[in-house]
């Protein structure tokens, strides 16, 4: 009861100080009596433990789900749990399936586009990213020299283990921070996932365009010497099973030169860029370090080049700085337009909009604010 109430606390609406949002499930009011009472009142408490156990099972029995379909499903299940378990029945699971649905539908057609680019008439590219890190390495990539350091084959340590977990983090840490600002933040989620979708198919467009070599796929033609794809590598000692996609995991959709950008590293550069004008400042300290600490996993394990990152950390300011420009100017237009017809709503000119502080209730005193989520001040 600890843990599922803990879940629902972080899935629950944003206090009521913010203007009410269409993606928002606001507590349940209303008396209820009789049986009807009495069932949705069961509903509610088994609402976690049924998930939780259904989660477990699915673990046990297939692995980690770590491909974007089943992360999906299985965030879908988390949101309808919390609406179930703070009153809502079929409004929760419609809003829901209103606005995840269609992000699904957005990024299986990524994920099933993707291997078009692996099919391109020309590249791969390979000799401008490995003699930059060669530049960068003085005369030796970083890949290599990192490898030879510190890894050994079949015996791996704690810091690989490590890095395998920074690059599985890839496959679920945008969906969770998404579904959390769905519940608080309906606003910001939808413009963290407006970046989230440009970043996407600006990679997309780059893969066709630039198919570019990884250090693990030089390595096996011979252009570097013998490495490890060290996540891989874990993964098989370590024995945990792996569940598998339809939609990722098919020969016909890989694409082993989608690495400029990278977008393992864009991703969390996303999250800081986005993040940091609001965060509290231990949250930055994380912002800082989780692409700091993606970029080791990636080089290190032989996924991507520094070139790549570093492409994927410009791709990731233009996206969001961009749609954040996009975002103020279709604000001001729509204040000039207020101002022309003579009606300026009070709180619209009170309150920057990418700010991310809430606003006040009148009297409340100068600078004052409520609380915006877990990743802000």
């Amino acid at each position: 009861m600890l843990a599922s109430t803990g879940m629902t606390r972080m899935l629950r609406p944003a206090p009521p100080t913010p203007p009410p949002s269409a993606g928002r499930l606001r507590p349940a009011t209303g008396p209820r009596t009789g049986a009807r009472s009495g069932a949705l009142a069961r509903l509610r408490l088994l609402a976690w433990p049924l998930y939780l156990a259904a989660l477990l099972w699915y673990l046990r029995a297939y692995g980690l789900p770590y491909t974007n379909d089943l992360v999906f499903l299985w965030l879908m299940g988390a949101l309808v749990a919390a609406g179930v378990h703070s009153g809502h029945g079929a409004r929760g699971f419609l809003l829901v399936l209103r606005d995840w649905v269609p992000v699904m539908a957005v990024v299986w057609t990524y994920s099933l586009l993707r291997g078009y680019g692996a099919h391109t008439p020309w590249g791969p590219y390979l000799w401008p990213q490995q003699r930059f890190d060669e530049v960068l390495g003085l005369g030796e990539t970083l890949t290599v020299r990192l490898q030879h350091g510190l890894y050994t084959p079949g015996s791996p340590q704690w810091w690989d283990y490590a890095a395998v977990t920074v690059y599985m983090s890839h496959f679920f840490a945008v969906f969770v921070l998404l579904a959390v600002l769905w519940r608080r933040r309906h606003d910001r989620f939808r413009h963290l996932l407006t970046c989230y979708l440009v970043l996407t198919f600006a990679g997309f467009a780059t893969y066709i365009l630039y198919p570019a070599v990884p250090p693990w796929l030089s390595s096996q033609e011979g252009h570097l010497p013998e490495l490890t794809r060290v996540v891989s590598d874990v993964l098989t000692e370590s024995g945990l099973p792996r569940a598998a996609s339809v939609f990722e995991n098919g020969s016909q959709f890989a694409n082993d030169v989608a690495a400029m950008p990278s977008l393992h590293s864009a991703y969390p550069a996303m999250l800081l860029f986005f993040f940091w004008p609001t965060a509290a400042r231990w949250v930055r300290v994380l912002l800082v370090a989780y692409p700091l600490a993606m970029t080791f996993a990636l080089v290190y394990g032989a996924e991507h080049y520094l070139l790549d990152v570093f492409v994927g950390w410009a791709y990731a300011a233009a996206a969001v700085y961009g749609v954040r420009w996009l975002r103020e100017r279709r604000r001001t237009r729509s204040l000039a337009a207020s101002r022309t017809a003579g009606a300026i709503p009070a709180e619209a000119m009170a309150v920057p909009a990418e700010a991310g502080a809430v606003p006040t209730e009148a009297g409340a005193g100068a600078g004052a604010t409520a609380s915006t989520g877990t990743l802000e001040r």
